[in-house]
């Protein structure tokens, strides 16, 4: 009797162990038996969401830039901005619109005065005129004061003082923009004439400041140098006989050769 008891023992361990193997293995070839469980650390809070799982990821598209805005009239402008966003800024330039006509042109002068350091040769104009010394510019002649006034008119070539533009109207431009250093402060332009001329450009215009003016024109061109050649010309209201010299100006500017 008591080796029938041993023999159940016996059965009884086997059966007991044959079930433990059982739970502890896996009850397939693509299971995996569960390790300890941890808590997931936290997320960041700026982390971004996790993608979700799907068979096609979804393409993004990347974002559109913003446009840059062009700067209003007396706007303060940022680094960054164009010579030309700058000029359409000034109050002082109003915009250059179809409106603006071509003018005749008188029969250019036979004298002139050459300036090899622009590669233009400008009309010599007569009496009262007279040259001058030339700095800052390259040549320069001028009328006498008058009536003890600061004022005179002068007529001045120089290399471009400003950064030249692909249309040689942009330039002429920013020319005219450039030639209010050299009028009283406060002065704005009001266009007369705008009109292309050879390898260049040109602009007549008014300059007005409190209650007196002047007559301007500034020619842009090309005088085979490294920079184009400038021709300003300015003339006020207290010598507007002289007034009829800014066509001859404007006709008589040429290149060298």
């Amino acid at each position: 009797m008591r080796s029938i008891y041993r023999g159940l023992a016996v059965v009884a361990a086997v059966a007991v162990g044959a079930t433990v193997i059982v739970l502890a293995l896996p009850s397939g070839p693509d299971e995996v038996v569960a390790g300890p469980v941890t808590a997931p650390p936290a997320a960041p809070a700026s982390s971004a969401p996790a993608p979700t799982t799907s068979a096609t990821p979804t393409p993004t598209s990347p974002p559109t830039p913003a446009p840059t805005p062009i700067p209003s009239p007396g706007a303060s402008l940022a680094p960054g901005y164009t010579a030309m966003q700058a000029l359409y800024a000034d109050p002082r330039v109003p915009r250059l619109t179809g409106r603006v006509k071509r003018m005749a042109l008188p029969r250019p002068a036979k004298l002139v005065v050459k300036d090899k350091r622009t590669g233009l040769a400008v009309p010599r104009l007569g009496k009262p005129w007279k040259t001058h010394g030339a700095a800052p510019f390259t040549s320069k002649q001028v009328l006498p004061a008058a009536g003890g006034g600061k004022l005179r008119g002068m007529l001045v070539t120089c290399p471009l003082p400003i950064m030249e533009q692909k249309s040689p109207r942009d330039t002429a431009l920013l020319a005219a923009r450039w030639t209010l250093n050299h009028h009283p402060k406060g002065s704005k332009i009001s266009w007369l004439a705008s009109q292309r001329v050879k390898t260049g450009w040109m602009l007549v215009f008014r300059v007005k400041y409190g209650k007196h003016s002047s007559r301007a024109a500034v020619v842009v061109m090309d005088g085979g140098m490294s920079k184009p050649g400038l021709a300003f010309v300015t003339v006020p209201d207290s010598q507007r006989k002289r007034w009829r010299d800014i066509g001859r100006v404007v006709s008589g500017v040429r290149v060298l050769g």
